[in-house]
């Protein structure tokens, strides 16, 4: 039996680590952006309070996220018009002006319009930071390690809504936004210290920068630095000869069309199964259901059963495959949603829950769970991978913007779906969202899990072609995807 030697291990993982762990801080800020609203809303509303000039009203409190979401999806078309040629690091400096004036403008806002200008400038950097760290991460990281730093983004973005739920239980409205603050300061030093892409140096031609940072980050090993220096050479030499990828492009044949159907199917789906909705609203949901625990403490039980979950994804996505996570996560959705519609529907016709407050806590965290395992990191890893690389980048901005725009219709209406249908039939129409992605997912989507973009490409273009998942390698690369949570 032939004996297959073991691949040399590869060095500086633990600097790549850290370059991670130092971007990711702009993620991290992102997500208490996203966790801000949940306690501070009630607060907005509250007229004894008096921190802005008069108490907001249901629809001004869900224009906190439509303006979030709607300048989110403003700049990330901007990204896809400029040409991809700025400095990594020079972009990761820029995207924390935006972040300071937000957090100041919530220090210090005496108006609604000082807090709708704060969300916008929070959403501009959102985008940004979605486009930054996924580019840069998968730039400066080997092929070993590369997957498990990208997945550090969602990671992130969930520890900053756990951080958010926590500071607005012990912080007050004006004094929440320093620790951020402080954050951002702390990536401003850090960052400056951490090396530039070496794809961007050698785009510009700059090749004692590239081995230099390469050196770096390869802990000082010159040969494998300069193997990878001749690696990026070719890849950039190979990128410049193919012609930019036209919208028309994304309609030329069968596979690219299914495929941009199912992606965009996936990105429309994790915002119609109301995740950023229930992000937004999870104290007030608590609330209104009539937890016996308080609406902080419980959203704060959420918070950290969400991060278990995307803990859980960053290693069954890999093992499990795609499509099953997938539609366990839809399938589990729906019935949270529909036990959370059954207790909202019984507490409407006045039947005494008291003994039952637990279930929404319950329902609530495992949506988080389910969420976290298939929808909140699938779309992003099938667009990666079902897409021929020439469009890949098109179809991830196209999809993107979807995924804003859903968001902003989802986010803006769910006071008036309350309104309209009451609680529960609210929750039993992201219920029977959740049912519509299952059944879309069942009939549309592939399993792409170790097998080769080439495979994937010919099947869905209606080629029958074998499986081999011996031979097939997963590689997430500079085609990777900007983004992997709104």
């Amino acid at each position: 039996m032939e004996k297959h030697e073991k691949p040399p291990e590869e060095p500086g993982k633990l600097r790549q680590f850290l370059v991670a762990l130092v971007v990711n801080q702009l993620a991290l800020s992102y997500g208490i952006v996203m966790g801000w609203q949940s306690p501070s809303a009630p607060q907005l509303q509250n007229s004894t309070l008096s921190i802005v000039s008069e108490p907001m009203t249901d629809d001004e409190v869900s224009w906190l996220t439509g303006t979030l979401c709607l300048s989110g999806t403003i700049m990330t078309v901007l990204l896809s018009i400029v040409p991809d040629i700025f400095s990594r690091k020079r972009i990761g400096y820029v995207l924390t002006v935006p972040a300071l004036i937000a957090w100041l403008l919530i220090a210090f806002a005496t108006e609604h319009l000082h807090i709708y200008m704060s969300r916008i400038l929070s959403g501009i950097a959102g985008a940004g930071t979605f486009f930054l760290v996924p580019n840069y991460i998968s730039e400066i990281a080997g092929d070993s390690i590369r997957g498990m730093l990208a997945s550090i983004l969602v990671f992130s973005v969930n520890f900053g809504i756990l951080l958010a739920y926590i500071l607005g239980g012990v912080m007050s409205f004006r004094t929440f936004p320093l620790p951020v603050i402080a954050l951002l300061i702390v990536f401003l030093v850090l960052f400056i210290f951490m090396p530039e892409s070496p794809v961007y140096l050698v785009r510009r031609n700059r090749m004692n920068e590239a081995i230099r940072s390469l050196k770096w980050l390869k802990a000082g090993n010159s040969l494998v630095a300069e193997r990878t220096l001749s690696h990026i050479q070719v890849q950039v030499k190979e990128s410049a000869s193919v012609k930019s990828a036209k919208f028309s492009d994304l309609f030329r044949d069968k596979a690219t069309i299914k495929g941009l159907i199912i992606v965009l199917g996936l990105y429309i789906a994790q915002q119609f199964c109301g995740i950023f909705a229930m992000l937004s609203n999870t104290e007030t949901i608590f609330k209104m259901a009539g937890s016996s625990l308080s609406p902080n403490a419980s959203a704060i039980i959420v918070a950290v059963i969400m991060l278990v979950g995307s803990c859980l994804a960053m290693f069954l996505v890999e093992r499990a495959g795609r499509r099953p996570l997938l539609l366990l996560s839809c399938a589990g959705m729906c019935v949270c949603h529909s036990v959370m519609g059954a207790f909202c529907y019984f507490q409407a016709l006045q039947y005494d829950m008291s003994d039952y407050s637990w279930i929404p806590v319950v329902a609530l965290s495992a949506f988080m769970i389910v969420y976290s395992l298939g929808m909140g990191n699938g779309p992003v890893v099938i667009m990666a991978e079902i897409f021929t690389r020439d469009v890949t980048s098109l179809a991830s901005t196209v999809s993107l913007s979807a995924s804003w725009g859903s968001a902003f219709v989802v986010t803006k209406s769910f006071t008036d779906l309350i309104t309209l249908l009451g609680t529960h039939g609210c929750f039993f129409f992201l219920a029977t969202s959740c049912a519509c992605s299952f059944v879309f997912c069942f009939v549309l989507l592939p399993e792409t899990k170790g097998r080769m973009r080439e495979d994937i490409v010919d099947e869905l273009n209606g080629v029958r072609c074998s499986k081999n998942n011996n031979n097939a390698k997963h590689v997430i690369g500079t085609d990777s995807v900007h983004a992997a949570y709104v």
